[in-house]
């Protein structure tokens, strides 16, 4: 137990978003800027809204990409507002280096894939 909590709270997220540069070029940019929160989970009862954020990255420690992907079609039903997305070291490539839930605003991410020609529709 003390192992994996050490291993979250020396994870060097400048570095994860530089790496993945390539699929979300705009990450590292609000990184910098402070607008990307790194929090733990605490269950979908206690999210609060983005305010200044544009993400913010709930940490789940425990969960299973199935788990996290369960979690994320209910926020995503019950927040239309924001898109969330999820990510678990399991699935290898671009993945987070600990289970995560991420939580986006999505007037400010539609915004970004347009203008980096991605378009996605949200349901």
């Amino acid at each position: 137990m003390v192992k994996k909590a050490v291993s979250v709270n020396s994870i060097d997220w400048s570095e994860y978003f530089a790496s993945i540069k390539s699929v979300c070029p705009w990450s590292r940019m609000y990184w910098r800027r402070q607008k990307i929160q790194v929090v733990p989970w605490r269950g979908s009862k206690m999210v609060q809204e983005l305010g200044d954020h544009v993400a913010r990255i709930h940490i789940h420690i425990h969960a299973s990409g199935r788990q996290l992907c369960n979690i994320h079609h209910r926020m995503n039903d019950t927040r239309p507002h924001e898109e969330w997305l999820y990510s678990h070291p399991q699935y290898k490539g671009f993945s987070t280096p600990v289970p995560v839930l991420i939580q986006q605003n999505l007037e400010v991410l539609t915004k970004a894939r347009k203008q980096n020609g991605v378009v996605k529709q949200h349901n």
